[in-house]
């Protein structure tokens, strides 16, 4: 009895010193929604410099720019990571959503890219253009085009601005709305479009070779659409948190952006 007693105590105390002993952690999860590209790639990045730190991100990929953000206020995400601060403002206020930005990370600049037209100059009257159709990358893509000479927007609808906002239109251009998904597909059907930075990217377009136009890096549109990391309001001071915007912010990340997407993304830090 003796006997089994004290392999009992030693069984006992091995498996405590097992259970106590361990100098291991487990890294703590990160849950961060992104769109594919540029975004979950550069998170892919980060997530090395993460893992560092103790942090596990597990990265989980949207190709919409709604369901990133409803997952983030629902909880089922830790942050986000896809967009930049007007769609983020004006999505709060139709969705009465409420997150924040806690970081600027990189600049997408907005091109015009040739369909069945191969320059701005041979564009010929009624020529069918293809923008994005949510608010604020519509506007956008009216600036832009207006920046070329060939509309003119209503300056008081600013970052607001619709179709209906253009004031001049000599060419008669005509618009179509199209979600910003889709705008790559639509190239063979239309003259032009104006295409967001990421899924340009994403269709295997450049800004910086392929575009008729685009915004300038050195502009006021590299700040005002930044994408920016977004969490929930309240979380802003999260210790966890403020380690995956440095992890985005790192010399790590900015090489990574700088070799790989050569000019098409621009680190904002």
């Amino acid at each position: 009895m003796k006997k089994i007693l004290s392999l009992l105590l030693a069984l006992t105390l091995v498996i405590t010193l097992a259970g106590c002993g361990g100098t291991s952690k487990t890294p703590k999860k990160i849950v961060v929604g992104a769109t594919p590209v540029p975004h979950a790639e550069i998170l892919k990045v980060a997530q090395e410099v993460l893992l560092e730190k103790g942090y596990e991100l597990e990265i989980k990929e949207f190709t919409d720019y709604v369901q990133p953000n409803l997952s983030l206020q629902s909880g089922d995400l830790d942050a986000n990571y896809f967009q930049h601060t007007p769609y983020l403002n004006d999505f709060n206020a139709e969705q009465k959503t409420d997150l924040v930005p806690i970081a600027s990370i990189h600049y997408e600049p907005l091109g015009i890219y040739p369909g069945k037209t191969k320059t701005l100059d041979d564009l010929k009257d009624g020529a069918q253009v293809a923008i994005p159709n949510d608010t604020t990358n519509e506007a956008r893509a009216l600036l832009l085009l207006e920046a070329q000479g060939l509309i003119k927007v209503d300056p008081n609808a600013g970052l607001k601005a619709t179709i209906r906002d253009i004031v001049e239109n000599p060419k008669n251009l005509k618009f179509i709305e199209i979600e910003a998904a889709q705008l790559v597909r639509s190239l063979q059907d239309v003259d032009i479009a104006v295409i967001n930075g990421n899924y340009a990217i994403q269709g295997g377009l450049n800004a910086m070779t392929d575009a008729l136009a685009k915004e300038e890096k050195d502009s006021e549109a590299a700040v005002t659409y930044a994408n920016i990391l977004v969490v929930r309001r309240g979380d802003e001071n999260r210790e966890d948190l403020k380690a995956l915007a440095e992890a985005l912010q790192s010399e790590k990340v900015k090489k990574f952006i700088e070799d790989t997407y050569k000019g098409a993304v621009v680190p904002m830090f």
